[in-house]
């Protein structure tokens, strides 16, 4: 804002100069042009001495030359005029010096141009700074405030036109953060409550396995029937022990991401647009080709964001892990559903572990340095099962082909 400031304090400073170097030059001019009936002055008296005819049609400033013949108003006339004696005889010629009142005119007009001008300049500035400048400071330190983890203050609402939206999208952004820290906090309070009773849990059953396997080990069962006995009895508690760890795993991993849906009805054409319009610069910077498949269009009922980021994060890998040559964006369609399928050239996964691709945390053996989570694909199949659609993956002709089954309305 300070620095707005200071540009606003300088054009001001350089309309006021310009201001006074066009009354300083235009004043120079008018000094200059307004002495030029002087000369036209000269070229007729030098015209007469020289026998020649004169008009004052013939001359700028001439408005009219009388020769002296006793007339009594000789000596006097409304305009301005200058007295001559050439060869003998009295002149009068009669001048008009225009230049002091066109001067006048083009200075009034220069200045209020300039003025008019900066008045224009001034309002525009004026409404830059209180329209985008001001509001865009008040909502700058979001993100930095985010980042340090305070986001429980809401932002105030702006009625800018600017940035209405871009607010709204911000504190909808605060409230996410906020929901999710919230979810996490609690999904790592459940898992704890869930992990000490489980481990309260297994302590009987491994006590008693500890139990039989030293009374076996020291020789306390004479008989074959009894050992026989203690070994069931050991099985049996290893089971125990089995479906505590099952619960364990089913319980950390069935958690992992939690999202919203709001499903409605939506154009296939505008969640394609929206999701390919981010991509096409990184697709020409990348020098990959990307070929998408005209396809009549249809109204799908899903949760347009919610599929926009699956799509972008198959897109995603399609980048990552293809050779960059080749990204084909193709639909169908079967029973009820739209069939969205996008295959990348170069794939270099191996067929035994294409069934492994949807786990959490599971990354294939051709990611190498390539950062990842494992979680991308897993994300994926969970937001399209919860948008009542699905995914799945096949190697054609080493094509990777990932196929979204989106519901329609």
């Amino acid at each position: 804002m300070l620095k707005f400031d200071k540009l606003f304090a300088l054009i001001a400073a350089l309309a006021v100069i310009s201001g006074i170097a066009a009354a300083y030059i235009i004043s120079n001019d008018k000094q200059s042009s307004s002495k030029k009936y002087l000369l036209e002055v000269s070229r007729v008296e030098q015209e007469i001495r020289a026998g020649h005819e004169v008009s004052a049609d013939d001359h700028d400033y001439i408005t009219d030359i009388t020769v002296y013949s006793g007339q009594k108003d000789f000596f006097t006339s409304a305009s301005s005029y200058v007295i001559r004696d050439i060869n003998g005889q009295l002149y009068r010629i009669d001048y008009s010096d225009d230049a002091t009142s066109d001067h006048s005119r083009i200075l009034i007009c220069t200045e209020l141009i300039i003025a008019v001008s900066f008045a224009v300049v001034m309002l525009i500035l004026l409404y830059i700074r209180k329209n985008i400048i001001k509001p865009f400071n008040h909502i700058s330190e979001l993100p930095y405030e985010l980042s340090k983890g305070n986001i429980t203050a809401p932002l105030t609402e702006n009625k800018s036109r600017y940035f209405g939206k871009f607010t709204w999208g911000l504190d909808m952004l605060r409230e996410q953060i906020e929901n999710s820290k919230v979810r996490e906090i609690e999904h790592i309070r459940n898992e704890k409550t869930l992990l000490l009773s489980l481990s309260h849990d297994i302590k009987t059953p491994l006590s008693a396995v500890k139990l039989y396997s030293e009374a076996i080990e020291k020789g306390l069962y004479p008989d074959i029937e009894r050992c026989r006995s203690a070994a069931k009895n050991i099985s049996e508690k290893v089971d125990v022990i089995e479906s505590y760890v099952k619960d364990i795993i089913s319980n950390t991993s069935s958690s992992v991401i939690d999202y919203e849906i709001t499903a409605c009805d939506v154009y296939q054409s505008d969640v394609m647009e929206k999701v390919l319009k981010s991509y096409k610069d990184r697709f020409e910077a990348n020098g990959t080709q990307l070929k998408d498949q005209v396809s009549t269009d249809c109204l799908l009922h899903v949760d347009p964001d919610r599929l926009a980021e699956v799509l972008q994060n198959i897109l995603d890998n399609a980048i990552k892990y293809g050779d960059g040559k080749l990204i084909t964006i193709t639909y169908s369609d079967e029973e009820s559903c739209r069939l969205i399928t996008v295959s990348n050239s170069g794939c270099t996964l191996p067929e035994s572990e294409l069934s492994h691709i949807f786990n959490s945390f599971w990354r294939g053996s051709n990611t190498g340095s390539k950062p990842g989570s494992g979680l991308g694909l897993y994300i994926c199949r969970k937001l399209m099962n919860d948008m009542l659609g699905e995914v799945f993956a096949e190697i054609k002709n080493d094509y990777m082909c990932i196929t979204v089954v989106c519901p329609k309305s």
